[in-house]
Parts: C-alpha cells; sequence; structure tokens
C-alpha cells in the first residue's frame, strides 16, 4: 500500500499549491501546482503499468 501513501503525499503538497494559487493569487504557486499534477500523471501511469502486469502474472 506503499502507492496509496504516495498518491496522498502528493495530493496534500498539491492542495496547498492550489490553495495559494486560486486564493492567495500567487502566481508561482500555479507553477508548482502544475509540476505535482505533472508527479500525479506519471505516478499513476506507473500504478496503472504495475497493476496491469500483476493482472497477466495471475
Amino acid at each position: 500500500m506503499n502507492r496509496i501513501e504516495q498518491v496522498k503525499a502528493l495530493m496534500a503538497e498539491l492542495e496547498v499549491e492550489m490553495d495559494k494559487f486560486y486564493n492567495k493569487g500567487n502566481k508561482a504557486a500555479g507553477t508548482r501546482a502544475r509540476k505535482h499534477l505533472q508527479d500525479l500523471k506519471n505516478l499513476a501511469q506507473e500504478i496503472r503499468l504495475e497493476i496491469q502486469d500483476m493482472k497477466n502474472q495471475a
């Protein structure tokens, strides 16, 4: 379940940056939020491939 913890950690970081961007108008936080979203996308793809491999091995 380490993957779930990774997703939760990324989401927590993303939430902070999105709050700063949308509610406080911090433009640099928008850049960081976009980076976190890209990291989340990449992690999701890794998890998808891992799940598919596990299914194929069974």
